[in-house]
């Protein structure tokens, strides 16, 4: 790049007075600023669509990527489902005695968790009636932070009623 410094922009000048003149001058200047406006704008332009051309680039090898870990799970799921497919096959002939897993937990507890589990996910649901949710303590209604904050605070006052 070149090195234009305070004294060199001065000798410029000078020298543009002299060559150009004085009754010229301003409007040489003012087409060289367009000109230079219109220089920065091509190089702006210029660098946003390279941008986007490596951008694009980037999306292209990501979906790429993608589309390939995709083919390869889909492989791995049909390897997986055609061998388990195999299995229950041989042992619906008989050929092998399937075996009974080890239990880890007793049934009672397994049993009683997915109770809770299905009383929880009915609980939060929202078209479970008013008496159930008493009776099972789960939530009745929602309150905004507001009302909570005017519930736990009683001697605050406020013009709004929440209720």
């Amino acid at each position: 790049m070149i090195d234009l410094g305070l004294s060199k922009l001065a000798i410029i000048g000078v020298v543009a007075l002299i060559v150009i003149g004085p009754e010229k001058l301003p409007k040489v200047a003012r087409m060289a600023g367009t000109l230079y406006g219109r220089a920065q704008r091509y190089l702006h332009d210029v660098k946003s669509e390279v941008s986007r051309e490596i951008q694009l680039d980037e999306l292209r090898n990501l979906q790429k990527e993608v589309a390939d870990s995709a083919a390869e799970f889909q492989s791995d799921v049909e390897h997986h489902m055609t061998s388990s497919l195999q299995e229950v096959e041989s042992a619906w002939r008989g050929d092998i005695q399937p075996t009974a897993p080890a239990p880890t937990a007793s049934m009672d507890n397994l049993e009683r968790k997915a109770k809770d589990f299905r009383r929880k996910k009915l609980v939060r649901s929202s078209a479970i009636p008013a008496w159930y949710k008493h009776r099972t303590g789960g939530k009745t209604r929602v309150l905004s932070g507001a009302a909570r904050v005017r519930k736990f605070r009683p001697g605050v006052k406020s013009n709004v009623s929440f209720f």
